[in-house]
């Protein structure tokens, strides 16, 4: 039998469509790309913006066109379950909190899940799922309900099983990541959980995935500074406007998230800090944006992801009024873009004196090989018989757009 797993959206989407994958791999079943006209086709949908939907959509649509028996789950298939029935073709829809009943559905009997066989060289591993804010733009509640974290006796097994495959870096995922443990019977935390995989496991490298600024105190910073966690932090700010984080129901201020950026950059040598920025709020003026890019401007921030608003049904601020028009978004959005190439390529071009453990994923055309930095940088070196998943040391030569190209050290 012929499967394809076709995932949209988040890294918690990724981990979960790796695990279906590889639960349906060691059970005989054969994972084709969609042109392999495919038995079954699995469609894991993201909602987080009305594009998604749009995507989610047209993905489900190419899936039906190859005559599979189409299986839909995720976000959107969540949220949207009566317009998904009405798309040709659809077999089955698998709302979030069945997602791994999928690999029953397809091979028709009960099978345990395999963490530890990953199309990527870096997993994805959830830890937890689902959250209890309600910022006023998100839909993520509505799909993935209350926070839920992993029994930490799963995720030790979990680690232990992906190290004992080769891998060299997990990537600890979750809606909500930094509440992990609140809801267990013995009130764990995020903290507790990485202690832990670092006595338990030997693996070399964790991840973290997006934090909340609130979850980040001097515990975690000094966890930080270990030469296992990579140096790298996600810490969504949304927008740099006090009037702007109040309407989006963000639980922090802005002299709170400033100083405690501050206090990382302090304590963890070169550490790449990424944060999430909307683009046009509603009641988001003038005033407001230039404040915003006024703030992210005298920041060292080494990426940022930015995002035009979309408006998402059953959420409060779809309800707000002072709209900012599509042509304003627009213009505004090529202003944060431009300063992002501008932050992007100042922390590239420092990292030219140093040394970087990387991560081999890929390879192109047999002439280059590809990975990833222990502080989140493409880099781009001579093709070597390095394993994929293997760690290589590179020096940086120089800055290409986006990417470091540098040569191994042998």
């Amino acid at each position: 039998m012929k499967v394809t797993v076709l995932t949209l959206g988040c890294r918690v989407n990724q981990s979960e469509s790796s695990v279906i994958e590889a639960s349906l791999e060691v059970n005989g079943i054969n994972l084709v790309e969609l042109n392999d006209k495919p038995d079954y086709c699995v469609v894991n949908t993201c909602s987080v913006t009305a594009k998604s939907d749009y995507t989610s959509r047209q993905l489900i649509r190419r899936a039906a066109k190859t005559g599979a028996r189409v299986i839909v789950t995720g976000c959107y298939a969540h949220l949207k379950q009566d317009t998904v029935k009405k798309i040709a073709g659809v077999t089955e829809i698998v709302d979030n909190t069945r997602k791994y009943d999928i690999v029953k559905i397809i091979t028709g009997r009960k099978n345990d899940l395999v963490f530890s066989h990953h199309s990527r060289s870096r997993p994805h591993l959830k830890v937890q799922d689902g959250c209890n804010f309600k910022c006023s733009y998100c839909t993520v509640p509505m799909a993935r309900g209350r926070s839920k974290s992993v029994p930490l006796h799963e995720i030790i097994e979990r680690i232990q099983s992906i190290e004992s495959a080769g891998y060299n870096e997990v990537v600890l995922t979750g809606v909500h990541l930094g509440s992990y443990g609140l809801d267990l019977p013995d009130k764990s935390s995020l903290k507790h959980l990485i202690k832990s995989i670092l006595k338990a496991s030997g693996i070399k490298r964790i991840r973290l995935s997006s934090l909340e600024i609130n979850e980040v105190d001097d515990e975690l910073a000094e966890l930080l500074q270990d030469i296992r966690l990579c140096r790298h932090i996600h810490l969504p700010l949304q927008s740099g406007s006090t009037k702007v984080l109040k309407l989006m129901k963000r639980n922090y201020t802005l002299s709170s998230f400033f100083s405690k950026i501050d206090k990382i950059l302090s304590k963890v040598d070169n550490i790449a800090v990424g944060s999430d920025i909307i683009v046009g709020f509603p009641g988001e003026g003038d005033a407001e944006f230039q404040e915003t890019y006024t703030h992210l401007k005298s920041i060292p921030f080494s990426y940022l992801h930015i995002f035009p608003f979309s408006e998402r049904p059953n959420t409060d601020a779809y309800r707000m009024k002072g709209k900012i028009s599509s042509s304003t978004i627009k213009k505004r959005l090529n202003v944060l873009i431009d300063l992002n190439r501008e932050k992007r390529r100042l922390y590239l071009e420092n990292q030219l004196d140093r040394v970087l453990d990387v991560v081999v994923e890929d390879k192109v055309k047999n002439v280059h090989a590809v990975g990833t930095s222990g502080n989140y940088i493409k880099v781009l070196m001579p093709f070597v018989n390095a394993r994929k998943g293997s760690i290589v040391f590179a020096r940086p030569l120089r800055v290409l757009d986006n990417v470091i190209e540098g040569n191994i050290i042998p």
